[in-house]
């Protein structure tokens, strides 16, 4: 397969993927009258009236979310990949989920005047920020003092997190206990409405600075001999990751893996340059997240939170990932 079918291939890959997941479910719809619904405007018949609500009223905003949820985290896991030059690094080790995850909690619990998503998104950008200034030493950030302080400062959020669910009443405990499970159970378009502006605002800001992250990634002194100004650049795309995370954990809890494996993915398919990595990383992410989400409410009688999919799916990929990589290492 030549490399340009292949990435018009990932590009397009959402739109099967949803017409897909508008079919299965509870109440099972055929093709045909997927297509029927989808053509009401167009005037192609009249299907039943609950057949109509289903897919309008629940699946389709389900699925919309899923696709933004999908690409926030697998843009917001490139950027940030190659910005701090570690392949390890998403939102979840840098403690941007955690963070979210503490602001969707304290706005439940405390300050339920306060928008979710603002809550969401200055606990996210603080935990960020602490995490990059704990693995800080002499203006370097090494790789593995990245990874520690982001566990460290995941801990200390999700401690937090722990806290508040001890301290306030149980229906409050009940939905904070949702965002942390990762589920798309409550989709709705007011859903979409909230969090899509914020999660595109961030996605197209990683776009548009696509070609950034190659000088990026091949380090300070190569990007400023580029003329990228490393410091703002760094800043701008951990502004625009914590943004796209806080907006998709505030309604739809904490889902990992996807902004890991995914850009992973794509690089192993047309290789590492950004141009190509970020918009079809995007494109994979909304993929995966929308199949993820079919499976979980319709593998089993009840629904499993879709986070534990995405892990299922993730682990045993870098479990591979990781024996590849140990074999070449000990061949060369």
């Amino acid at each position: 397969m030549s490399r340009s079918w292949l990435c018009w291939g990932l590009l397009l890959s959402p739109l099967p993927a949803a017409l897909l997941a508008l079919q299965f479910g509870a109440y099972p719809i055929s093709p045909g009258k997927v297509w029927q619904i989808l053509g009401l405007p167009l005037g192609l018949g009249q299907p039943p009236e609950a057949m109509v609500q289903i897919l309008w009223q629940v699946r389709l905003p389900r699925i919309v979310l899923a696709m933004l949820v999908g690409l926030a985290l697998s843009s917001s896991g490139t950027a940030l990949q190659a910005i701090f030059r570690n392949p390890l690094v998403d939102a979840f080790i840098l403690g941007l989920s955690a963070g979210a995850a503490l602001g969707c909690a304290l706005s439940v619990a405390f300050w339920p005047g306060l928008p979710i998503q603002l809550t969401a998104f200055v606990c996210s950008l603080l935990a960020a920020l602490l995490t990059f200034a704990l693995a800080q030493t002499r203006g370097e950030v090494p790789i593995l003092s990245l990874i520690l302080a982001g566990v460290i400062v995941s801990a200390f959020f999700s401690a937090l997190v722990s806290m508040i669910k001890f301290l306030v009443d149980p229906h409050k405990l009940a939905s904070i206990v949702f965002w942390l499970m990762g589920s798309l159970s409550l989709a709705d378009w007011q859903a979409v409405r909230q969090a899509g502006p914020w999660i595109g605002l961030g996605a197209l800001l990683i776009w548009l600075g696509r070609w950034r992250l190659n000088a990026l990634s091949m380090g300070d002194a190569e990007a400023k001999a580029l003329g990228v100004e490393v410091r703002r650049e760094r800043g701008l795309f951990l502004l625009a990751a914590a943004l796209s995370v806080a907006a998709a954990v505030s309604v739809s809890g904490i889902i990992g893996w996807v902004g890991l494996m995914v850009p992973h993915v794509v690089r192993m398919l047309i290789g590492p340059d950004h141009r190509w990595v970020v918009p079809l990383s995007m494109a994979l992410g909304a993929t995966f997240m929308v199949l993820s989400d079919t499976v979980a409410r319709t593998f089993t009688g009840g629904e499993i939170p879709v986070g534990i999919i995405t892990t299922l799916a993730g682990a045993p990929f870098f479990i591979i990932l990781l024996k590849q990589k140990g074999q070449e290492s000990w061949r060369t």
